[in-house]
């Protein structure tokens, strides 16, 4: 079965961090590119993050830019968020998803994604 699983979510203190990870199973992610997104209590889901397949070029929304860097590990079928010096708003569910980017690129556009995991919670509070 094709699935997405995150993981790495917690409690942290403003400030501390989180390394959030997406392992894929059933398929391999090395054609795809991943993106992060995060929805927070009473908000609309938002693009965080992606990381391409091939170039390894990223993309951040200007919210978390310096604090979160993507990275993925192809031999481990993982992609990775390392999240710093986080807030109180980045509480969130956070979710991975994958697509189809043999070319380079990547983009956060929810209809364009293949596979979605379920999420993970991230609660920053001191």
């Amino acid at each position: 079965q094709e699935q997405l699983v995150e993981s790495g979510g917690g409690l942290v203190q403003p400030g501390g961090s989180l390394r959030l990870s997406c392992a894929a199973s059933g398929f391999s992610l090395d054609v795809y590119a991943v993106a992060w997104f995060r929805q927070a209590p009473g908000k609309e889901r938002e693009g965080v993050s992606c990381i391409s397949s091939s170039d390894d070029s990223t993309y951040y929304t200007d919210s978390v830019k310096g604090r979160f860097t993507a990275s993925r590990d192809n031999a481990k079928n993982t992609v990775y968020l390392q999240m710093d010096y986080l807030k109180p708003e980045d509480t969130a569910v956070y979710y991975c998803a994958a697509h189809f980017g043999s070319s380079g690129g990547c983009y956060v556009y929810e209809p364009g994604m293949d596979y979605w995991g379920k999420g993970t919670l991230v609660t920053v509070s001191s």
